[in-house]
């Protein structure tokens, strides 16, 4: 991969050999400066996308180091929102009442507690539809657990998200019944 030094020395290096050109008579001022142009724009353009590939780099590079921070951690415990009471419906990720009670109860448990936790929410879906629609799904549904223990007094800092899709089954997706248990969100408690 070219870096931006290297094509900061070939157009210079490409200007200086076309303004060589110019000044023996072999070329025009214009066409050296056309030259130069087309150079410059090729450099900055390549800025440009090295700028995105390192912000895309930091962004993986800080998801990685949330979940390593997460990963240190013990296990202590899961709590597993896919019960009969609290079953996510087909493509929806709202929390039911059901739902609700159940973070609430274990918002009142982390603070009664008082330990220093961390909860990693985990986002899952049935088989049925695209696999990018139910990744984006699975997070949704992780992402409103987050929001709903973070109105409750758990810490934002204290609880990342992850979406598994339909990666992870704990039932065959061939019933409704499997299809239903795979519709859940997990949070783990790590110390």
């Amino acid at each position: 991969m070219l870096t931006t030094t290297t094509l900061k020395v070939a157009a210079i290096s490409g200007a200086v050999l076309m303004a060589g050109l110019g000044a023996s008579g072999c070329a025009s001022h214009r066409f050296v400066r056309d030259q130069v142009a087309v150079v410059d724009t090729r450099v900055t353009q390549t800025d440009t996308h090295l700028t995105q590939v390192e912000g895309t780099a930091g962004e993986a590079l800080a998801r990685a180091n949330a979940a390593h921070k997460l990963a240190e951690g013990k296990f202590l415990y899961e709590v597993v929102l896919s019960d009969d009471s609290v079953k996510f419906p087909v493509n929806r990720h709202a929390l039911s009442p059901e739902a609700e009670a159940r973070l609430a109860e274990l918002a009142q448990r982390l603070k009664g507690e008082n330990k220093s936790v961390y909860l990693e929410i985990q986002g899952h879906t049935d088989a049925t539809g695209a696999e990018d629609y139910n990744d984006k799904l699975g997070e949704d549904r992780a992402e409103a657990v987050r929001r709903y223990l973070s109105r409750q007094g758990v810490a934002l800092n204290r609880m990342a998200t992850i979406s598994y899709g339909e990666e992870d089954p704990v039932a065959p997706d061939d019933t409704p019944e499997g299809r239903a248990q795979n519709r859940r969100v997990a949070i783990v408690v790590l110390s």
